[in-house]
């Protein structure tokens, strides 16, 4: 079954501006609360499904990514939801959240997840990484998978990530006493304040490690390098983007991986130029080919073709030549090839040649009707003949 779209679902324009988007899916998710709708299994889909559009449009990349491809462009970056208490875990703060409860408390009785003090992982997230992918047109017209080596921090085999040295395991903070905080107290005129932040000895962690791994100095992570394979779709343009989940830098201490964002180049084609989703070819032909018409053969981008020059044909004139051109990224059809008809003009000629030239020009077909009348009494063409050959 095809998912809907997003903004459909969400009940919002594509226009939509952040705070749009996220008021209305706090009205879609009291709408649709599984307390509100007991033995509904219709409004359990509704729910989950407005999640699943609400974490990928409240995300500026990933909606930047759906809107360029749809769903193709976010497969592997939307969570499929599937309890409530997973969408109140991941987005309880829209609600209104934190210690003091969220929305859900006040109209269900719980059920959005609280946040409170104390330790916290030791664990980092890692970055992202940006590799720039240089493709030519005819890789962009076809679609292509490329293969990447990607330098990146990967996770520390000696210590699997966690920074300690095996066997030595993990010690209690003792500036926090294993609470990842701690209290300042301070007295004014107006009573006593304690400030109350994370542990700068243990990083909020409440644990420190006794014996840093030898390896990776309790980093948990080492430098590495890793291939990568990317599937690039038809139709791209520079500045689009692919990312590549999980590939990036792994994170300190066990954190979870970023992603490799492969960044679409278009490098210059010696032959055409592309024009959205049209490519421009310049063929030039000779006087008597324009005059005479003919079948010349012109390059694609897959495999040369012949176009029919008609008799009489204008420099300037266009021919087209329908879907030869770029496939549409995010629909059916392709671009067109543009041939662009331009005339030679000799710059060197023999004396039969300019012989044979002059002769043709007092031909009332080869020469145009205002030069071969009005400019013939006052003697202009034969000057203009005498500066030319």
């Amino acid at each position: 079954m095809a998912k809907r779209d997003y903004y459909e679902i969400l009940e919002v324009s594509k226009t939509a501006t952040p705070e749009e988007i996220k008021s209305s899916y706090r009205k879609l998710a009291l709408k649709y609360h599984p307390d509100r709708n007991q033995n509904n299994p219709e409004a359990e889909d509704k729910f989950k499904e407005a999640a699943e559009a609400y974490e990928v449009l409240s995300d500026a990349t990933k909606r930047q990514r759906y809107d360029q491809f749809g769903h193709q462009g976010v497969n592997g970056q939307a969570h499929h939801y599937q309890s409530a208490e997973d969408i109140f875990s991941a987005f309880g703060d829209i609600f209104g959240g934190g210690r003091g409860g969220s929305i859900f408390d006040e109209f269900f009785g719980g059920g959005g997840r609280r946040s409170g003090g104390g330790a916290r992982s030791m664990a980092q997230p890692g970055s992202d990484l940006k590799v720039r992918l240089p493709l030519t047109l005819e890789e962009i017209a076809t679609g292509v998978e490329k293969t990447l080596k990607v330098k990146r921090w990967e996770t520390c085999d000696e210590c699997e990530g966690h920074g300690a040295e095996p066997g030595s395991g993990m010690a209690t903070c003792q500036t926090c006493k294993g609470s990842g905080e701690v209290r300042q107290v301070s007295r004014s005129m107006f009573g006593q304040f304690v400030n109350i932040m994370p542990c700068q000895s243990c990083q909020g962690a409440g644990q420190i490690i006794k014996t840093p791994c030898k390896k990776c100095n309790a980093e948990g992570r080492v430098q590495g390098e890793i291939t990568v394979k990317v599937n690039v779709p038809a139709g791209v343009v520079t500045g689009n983007y692919i990312p590549v989940r999980g590939k990036g830098n792994a994170g300190r201490r066990g954190g979870e991986a970023g992603d490799v964002l492969v960044v679409i180049e278009e490098q210059e084609h010696e032959k055409f130029v592309r024009q959205e989703d049209d490519i421009v070819y310049e063929l030039t032909i000779s006087f008597p080919d324009a005059a005479l018409g003919g079948d010349i053969e012109v390059p694609t981008l897959t495999e040369p073709t012949t176009v029919k020059i008609e008799a009489g044909t204008q420099p300037g004139t266009i021919l087209k030549l329908r879907e030869k051109g770029i496939p549409h990224l995010n629909s059916y059809g392709r671009g067109d090839l543009l041939v662009h008809i331009n005339v030679f003009v000799p710059t060197s000629l023999s004396n039969k040649e300019k012989q044979v030239l002059k002769e043709l020009s007092e031909s009332e077909n080869i020469a145009p009707a205002n030069l071969g009348t009005v400019h013939k009494e006052s003697g202009f063409f034969d000057k203009v003949k005498e500066a030319l050959f």
